[in-house]
Order: C-alpha cells, then sequence, then structure tokens
C-alpha cells in the first residue's frame, strides 16, 4: 500500500470495533481503546458451522520472491493446496494499491464494480458489493465473523463491514513488525481457543520493507520469512483446537499487489501486478498451479466453503474449479518478433485447441508474428507487448484467451491491407432446440474502421452476425440468445475482426453454447 507516514499513522493501542447488533456487542461504545491486557481478551460469538476458513492477507508479498525466501509455511501450503498467480489491472481501471487490491478481495468483485480505484476510497459501493464476511453473515447472523487488521482503512473505510460479529484495528507505536505481531498474538487464543466460523487476518509489514527497501532486497525477503512465521503459528492455533478433528477448515493466504525491484507501486509493470491466492483445505487439489485463478476468487472460495451461495454477480469462482475452457490446453510458445517479452516468457500460439480453427484468408502477409490473426495468448505476455495500452484492464478473462491485436500486428511491416481473421468455433450439437444462449467473455476497444462481428451458422449454412462491435466494450460476460431453425442439427461460432488497419484489439475467452 502507499503509506506517506507508517509510523505516524500508527495507533497508540488498538481499537475494538464490534459489530453493531446487542447480541454481538456487549460494549455499547463501539470505538473505546483497549489496552494489551483487553486485547488478549478478545472474543466472537460461538459460531455454528464445522466448516471454516482463515483467510491471512499479506500485503505487499510479490508472489515470485517467495520462492528465495525462508517460507515453509507458505511453501508446504503449496505443496497440501492451490497456488494460483495472476495479474491486477493497473489504471485507468485502478492503480495497484491497497484500497483497490484488498477490495478486490474482500468484495470478489474488480474495481469497476466496487468502486475502489486508489487509497481514499473515495466512490466505494460496499453497500451493493459488501465484504465475504459481511454476506455470511446477511446469509446466516448465527455465522461467527471476526477481522483483525493493523492498517485501519480497512475498517474505518467499511472494507470488512459493521456486520462482522467483531473487527480489530490493532497497531503498536514500536512499528509495523510489532503491529503485525501484535495482531498475531490476538488472534491466535480466538482461533484456539474460541468458535469463529470465518476469519481474516491481515500483516502489513512486507509492503512496508516493500517501500522501503524494495522487493530485490534482502530486508523483504527477511519480512517475508517473518510474515510466514506469524502465518505458522495461525494455522498452529488452528490445529490445537480441541475440535479441530471434527472440523473442516480452509486456510486462504492472499495479496493485494506486488512491488517493484527499487521498491513501491501503483503503477503499470508486470512486477507492480503480481498477485496470488493460496488455498488449502477438504477438496482443494494439492500441489495445483492452475493458471486460471483470479484474486476475485477469494470472496467466492469462502462463501463456497460454508456452503453460501455465491451471487451472480461477483467475478469470482472457488479456487478449486477449474474453467474447463479448452484455450487452456494451448501449448504456448516464446516471443519470435516481440521485442519487449523477456525471452523465456511463454504466452503465445497460433495453434486453436482441438475442434477450433482460425481462418486467415483475408490476412495480409507479415506483420508481427505474435499477432498475425487470432492468437492465443495470456495476460502477462500480452500486456508485456506494451504497457499502459489498457491490455491490462482485461480482468475478466482466465488463463489463456484468444485475442485479434490490429495494434501490435502493425509493428512491423506486411502486405497491402487492413488486419482481418475469424476465429471459428467447433460444432455444437443443437438439435431439437429452438433457441440456444452463445456465451463468451469479452473485452473490444475500438479505433477508426475496426469492427468485431459475431457470426454464427447452422448445418454449414451461410454465417449470420448476432452481435456486432463497433464501440469500446469493458472487460464482461456476454450472453446471446441465439433462435435455432426448425430442424438444424448443428451450429458454429465465428468472431470476426475486420477493418482494422493499426487499430485495437478483441479479447474473446470461454465460449459455451447451452
Amino acid at each position: 500500500m502507499i503509506r506517506r507516514h507508517p509510523l505516524i499513522a500508527l495507533m497508540a493501542a488498538a481499537a475494538l470495533i464490534p459489530a453493531l447488533t446487542a447480541a454481538a456487542d456487549p460494549d455499547p461504545n463501539p470505538d473505546k481503546q483497549l489496552g494489551p491486557s483487553s486485547l488478549q481478551a478478545a472474543t466472537v460469538p460461538s459460531g455454528i458451522s464445522t466448516d471454516k476458513v482463515l483467510v491471512v492477507g499479506m500485503d505487499g508479498l510479490r508472489n515470485d520472491r517467495i520462492a528465495a525466501a525462508n517460507a515453509p509455511t507458505l511453501k508446504s501450503l503449496m505443496a497440501t493446496g492451490t497456488y494460483g498467480t495472476s495479474l491486477l489491472y493497473a489504471k485507468p481501471m485502478s492503480e495497484t494499491s491497497s484500497g483497490p487490491g484488498w477490495s478486490t478481495i474482500a468484495t470478489g468483485v474488480w474495481p469497476d464494480k466496487h468502486g475502489v480505484v486508489d487509497n481514499t476510497f473515495t466512490g466505494k459501493h460496499y453497500d451493493t458489493y459488501p465484504d465475504f464476511l459481511t454476506r455470511l453473515e446477511s446469509a446466516n447472523p448465527g455465522f461467527s465473523t471476526y477481522a483483525a487488521v493493523d492498517w485501519t482503512p480497512l475498517i474505518d473505510e467499511g472494507t470488512f463491514g459493521s456486520a462482522v460479529d467483531t473487527r480489530l484495528k490493532i497497531s503498536d507505536p514500536a512499528g509495523w513488525p510489532a503491529s503485525d505481531e501484535a495482531v498475531t498474538t490476538t488472534s491466535i487464543p480466538v482461533l484456539r481457543d474460541q468458535n469463529p466460523d470465518a476469519a481474516f487476518v491481515y500483516l502489513g509489514n512486507i509492503d512496508i520493507v516493500g517501500h522501503s527497501k524494495g522487493a530485490a532486497s534482502k530486508d523483504y525477503l527477511d519480512a517475508i520469512a517473518a510474515s510466514d512465521a506469524q502465518l505458522g503459528r495461525l494455522i498452529a492455533a488452528v490445529k490445537a483446537r480441541p475440535t479441530y478433528a471434527a472440523e473442516r477448515w480452509t486456510v486462504i493466504v492472499a495479496t493485494d499487489h506486488g512491488h517493484t525491484d527499487a521498491g513501491g507501486h501503483g503503477g503499470s509493470s508486470i512486477e507492480e501486478r503480481r498477485t496470488f491466492v493460496l488455498a488449502s483445505g477438504p477438496g482443494i487439489a494439492a500441489g495445483a498451479k492452475p493458471a486460471d485463478t483470479r484474486l476475485t476468487d477469494v470472496a467466492a472460495t469462502v462463501l463456497s466453503r460454508l456452503k453460501v451461495a455465491i451471487p451472480a454477480a461477483l467475478d469470482g469462482v472457488p479456487v478449486n474449479v477449474r474453467s474447463g475452457d479448452p484455450f487452456e490446453g494451448v501449448s504456448l510458445a516464446q516471443r519470435t518478433d516481440e521485442t519487449g517479452i523477456p525471452a523465456g516468457v511463454l504466452g503465445y500460439s497460433h495453434t486453436p485447441p482441438p475442434g477450433w480453427s482460425v481462418d486467415n484468408a483475408a490476412m495480409p502477409s507479415g506483420g508481427v508474428t505474435e499477432w498475425r490473426g487470432w492468437s492465443f495468448t495470456t495476460d502477462e505476455f500480452w500486456s508485456r507487448a506494451q504497457r499502459d495500452q489498457s491490455r491490462e484492464l482485461n480482468v475478466r478473462s482466465r488463463g489463456t484467451f484468444a485475442v485479434a491485436d490490429s495494434d501490435e500486428w502493425d509493428d512491423k511491416s506486411h502486405g497491402s491491407g487492413p488486419f482481418d481473421s475469424t476465429l471459428v468455433s467447433p460444432s455444437y450439437g443443437v438439435s431439437g432446440r429452438s433457441s440456444v444462449k452463445l456465451g463468451y467473455t469479452t473485452y473490444y476497444r475500438q479505433d477508426g474502421t475496426q469492427r468485431g462481428q459475431v457470426l454464427v451458422s447452422f448445418d454449414g449454412g451461410t454465417p449470420s452476425a448476432v452481435r456486432t462491435y463497433s464501440a469500446d466494450v469493458p472487460s464482461r460476460r456476454e450472453s446471446i440468445t441465439v433462435a435455432v431453425p426448425a430442424g438444424a442439427t448443428s451450429m458454429r461460432v465465428r468472431f470476426r475482426c475486420y477493418d482494422a488497419d493499426n487499430a485495437w484489439y478483441w479479447v474473446v475467452d470461454d465460449v459455451t453454447v447451452g
């Protein structure tokens, strides 16, 4: 997070902010100051579920630095659970800072929904998109919920709302390491001796060291090691519960953003955008490193673990659920013509998955190899091609997706004529149907005469357009009802990007017909 004066921001004591309900709020003063002895007596209501979740947030933990750190707890969770890395958005959607990052984790939606784009929290929509603990309370007030933080805006701004049974703001004037230690020591007896159903514990010191020393420093690795040890003690507290054998605990660890080597974040570099979700628990694959996870998956995973329905408005899915998108099976290569993408970064292919094809009959020869016609690529590879042209805003695609990028293709000489390429789907059975739902994730940026067209054909007939793109479309899920002619048995879908003369791009992902 961006903190101008981190030590000045520390509170001299801790504040306990109970939920605003009589049952969970025996003390009528929600802002009372508690001394250290009171902190040890922090209480939560007794929960109702044997399915339980501990979410630990480690601020500013760049995922590619974990391997070099003395972090046995994180590495053990990776071995026993699922570890998915991904990248954040960037401006103009949002800064890569803590307000947006933790809001994305807590709410399970991207900044274009929750409204937090920087650390001012201006424009927040927590009333519409509340945090996962608040959603649990809404689903069943009997759930016992707990949050402990030492970056106080997470409570002061309502990132974790007042419906949460127990909210702790814990700070120590000795600095961020001491504050993280206070958060840990306060949370241990709650987890070990009481009965919370879902807990969020926040540790902030890694980010502070990232700012002062940089992510490439030994100090940063030491900070990771210290937070890892605190994570280990929190998990040990869970395992020391007298009822642990009869319970099903899931542990989730996530971060809000990365850091540059020199220190700092907020921008669009890959290093600043690096995040991860790590989850270990019943039914979660051990040792898995899927490419299709996103930061929004934390909230959905918590709700799923406690058997609460996931609202359709959420952008995340449970971390143990794979997409099934055939694009995920495409074998990716490293760069050919691109110079801004480091060698060794795998991320493009012109070989579609089985049943799919790309029609480049109308494409001119030449151009940048990676982007000649529809290509299959990843967030990291594609956004590295050129920063700050809004490729970072493709937040609702997952893993490998298809892109038609006339802008990057045009960066090398080519034959005459504009970009014109068509992505063709397999044949889908439609026998006995009067209509089908065509779904896909898309992101379209318009320029000049460029157009994007979705066409369908039945039983090998002439394709007809069901949607045309001629204006910007933010990353979103599309759903089109397609009428099926009487007697038709099969349907193909075509995505044609054409008349694109050094224009912009079109992303398509996770195509479904049902």
